[in-house]
């Protein structure tokens, strides 16, 4: 198959792509500067060009693109940015999709804060959105801009993406070289639900849904068990063989952390209900397994 990916120089995304390569699929990267090579075609989502042979000729559009979750969460520009570059990005390949009379599939990338802070409550894809968190929301907005190609009959998939915990990128990058200098610890009382994946379940989980062409609607990209924030913290010492004593006391989080103290403190307990219906099968199915997979991968 042909693969058209948005955001594809980015970790997930380069990923990603060798992911495909390795299942014997083209992959084609959307650029935003002059194409320099027939594994790239230019783009710009705000001014909403784009090749529209790209688009014809492709099997699945993936879109991953948006600026970075790390940032100042004190600043209303960057969560302006955070917003505006998810939803122009969508919206720009679903009515791209939707306008191309043969239909690619739109892997539309999204994320597991969704659902919003629901303590204990299981949750699955059929599960509502509730809360007005700043990622609650703008996974909302994010979703919502998919609809074009939904209405127009292209199989879309949304990607409730929780974070891939990985040695080379964030969160794990920094947590792995603070726990290792012994300042490990909870998120207040650490009860609430660290939704998870390794990077291998993530990349297998969407060449799956790109190759499995009666899949569509959303779905959760987490691993199976998600643990509580302490479980997490104890496993993350006990396989870096430190201690984790340490503890951040809620107030000091929702100071420091502005606006993304919500994603840090709430729970999402969800469960990836649909990708297993699909027939996906899990490597990494508990927060053992996440983190000595993510642990493992090489620089």
């Amino acid at each position: 198959m042909k693969i058209l990916i948005a955001g594809a120089s980015g970790f997930l995304g380069r990923a990603l792509s060798d992911a495909l390569g390795g299942h014997g699929h083209s992959v084609v990267a959307l650029v935003r500067r002059p194409a320099s090579s027939p594994g790239e075609s230019s783009w710009d989502p705000y001014a909403g060009t784009y090749d529209r042979d790209a688009v014809e000729s492709a099997d699945v559009v993936v879109n991953l693109a948006g600026s970075p979750t790390a940032g100042n969460p004190h600043s209303s520009t960057w969560a302006r940015e955070l917003r505006e570059s998810r939803v122009r990005t969508t919206a720009t390949l679903a009515t791209a999709i939707a306008g191309a009379d043969r239909k690619p599939a739109f892997l539309a990338g999204n994320g597991i804060s969704y659902y919003g802070d629901r303590g204990d409550e299981v949750l699955t894809e059929e599960s509502d959105s509730r809360g007005d968190s700043l990622l609650t929301s703008v996974t909302r907005d994010w979703q919502a801009a998919a609809q074009p190609a939904v209405d127009a009959g292209a199989r879309v998939c949304v990607l409730r993406t929780s974070p891939v915990m990985d040695r080379r990128s964030p969160p794990l990058k920094q947590l792995r070289l603070l726990f290792k200098a012994g300042l490990g610890g909870r998120l207040g009382d650490g009860r609430q639900y660290m939704p998870m994946t390794s990077l291998r379940d993530w990349t297998g989980g969407v060449v799956h849904l790109a190759e499995h062409d009666t899949a569509s609607g959303p779905f959760n990209l987490i691993c199976p068990t998600p643990p509580t924030n302490a479980e997490f913290t104890a496993e993350l010492a006990r396989q870096l063989s430190r201690p984790s004593f340490a503890v951040a006391p809620k107030a000091l989080i929702r100071v420091g952390a502005g606006k993304m103290a919500d994603e840090l403190l709430g729970s999402v307990n969800a469960r990836p209900a649909a990708l297993e219906a699909a027939g996906f099968e899990f490597r990494d199915r508990d927060v053992a397994d996440v983190l000595r997979a993510g642990l493992a991968s090489t620089d």
